[in-house]
């Protein structure tokens, strides 16, 4: 049976729409198979993810912050973070919208806009909408020409725990003018621990139900090309140990694409990805009705190698270069500037909704 418990996780935190004092809520959500989630109201982040390995061991496999801190420091890269309005990159921070040109904020090198802005959603205070038995629903409700987006927007993100060890996240939102959306949840997974480094991360296997990469530039800025990943190293239809596959990108960082999946209709719901880390046994298999995943392996994070001083991260953990993967569920990125992608544009009276359920499992 699955059991919700809040608490505070935070007094005093300033919130930067209305400038008030808050306190940041935390729910935990417990199962009865050794699986708990917890997230908390700042940000509508997941901050640990517990499940246990083949011999019932527990580990966290997300990476987090132990205090408000950490989550507010310049460092933080988006630990567990649900991003809006627009996750990922919108090229020049610019695009056409029925005829007018929208110019939003450029929060990156003042050359394009990355996960929302300078205060996205991810740095939102949400507001508790329900407390049920198997998880919670938070909701933040952004102002018209916020970040230089038109519209009012009200989004919602619930978090379900079942007793199959499925942490099922739906996205909603709605608008009061035409404006694009396109969220994501940035969990950052190591299912060896997140402890375990970049030498957990290569012991994995991974897997992505995908038949093509949307190509990009030098700032990861998509061209407006989709390219087969038949015969290149983004071909991991079949499932392929990640240390290898990254030594093959080298002198590439490593993997930090948009995958676009393979669907099989009329299934509302798709797997996308499937990463399994044999010397413990812990599997995730990510599946969503979003058309594309970010792959994401933690190449921005400080390379240790170079002298760059690690995140210090919870529980007295170091994070560093390749220390994680990240599977964003996603539209694809710069869709406002694309007419051949996945339109993200969300219209009065229409409802944006995004499912992705990450399911953990142990091979038996």
């Amino acid at each position: 049976m699955v059991n919700v418990t809040e608490d505070i996780f935070a007094t005093g935190a300033v919130n930067p729409f209305t400038k008030k004092q808050e306190d940041i809520k935390r729910f935990t959500l417990t199962n009865g198979y050794g699986m708990s989630v917890q997230l908390i109201s700042r940000g509508a982040i997941i901050t640990s993810i517990k499940t246990p390995d083949s011999r019932g061991q527990v580990d966290d496999v997300t990476l987090g912050f132990d205090d408000l801190a950490g989550y507010q420091s310049e460092r933080n890269p988006y630990f567990g973070a649900t991003i809006g309005r627009v996750c990922n990159r919108i090229g020049g921070g610019r695009f056409e919208l029925d005829g007018k040109v929208v110019e939003v904020s450029k929060n990156r090198d003042n050359k394009f806009q990355l996960h929302g802005g300078f205060v996205g959603f991810d740095k939102a205070h949400w507001q508790v909408v329900s407390v049920r038995q198997d998880g919670v629903t938070l909701s933040h409700t952004n102002p018209d020409g916020h970040e230089g987006y038109p519209g009012t927007v009200t989004a919602t993100a619930s978090f379900t725990l079942s007793e199959d060890n499925c942490l099922h996240v739906r996205m909603t939102a709605e608008s009061d003018k035409p404006t694009p959306v396109n969220l994501t949840n940035h969990s950052y997974f190591n299912l060896a621990g997140h402890k375990a480094g970049a030498n957990g991360l290569y012991e994995h296997t991974v897997e992505i139900n995908a038949y093509g990469i949307t190509e990009t530039d030098r700032d990861s800025i998509p061209t407006g090309k989709i390219t087969p990943v038949e015969g290149t190293s983004f071909d991991l239809r079949v499932a392929s140990n990640l240390g290898e596959r990254l030594k093959e990108l080298q002198p590439a960082r490593g993997y930090d694409d948009n995958f676009c999946v393979t669907f099989s209709p009329p299934q509302p719901l798709a797997k996308v990805a499937r990463a399994t880390h044999p010397p413990t046994g812990r599997w995730l298999e990510v599946v969503s009705n979003q058309p594309g995943v970010q792959f994401y392996t933690s190449n921005f994070m400080p390379d240790v190698e170079r002298g760059e001083t690690p995140i210090p991260g919870k529980d007295g953990a170091q994070y560093a270069k390749h220390g994680a993967f990240c599977m964003e569920t996603q539209k694809f990125p710069d869709s406002v500037n694309h007419s051949n992608f996945p339109t993200t544009i969300l219209r009065p009276g229409e409802i944006y909704n995004h499912e992705v359920i990450y399911k953990f499992g142990v091979c038996q």
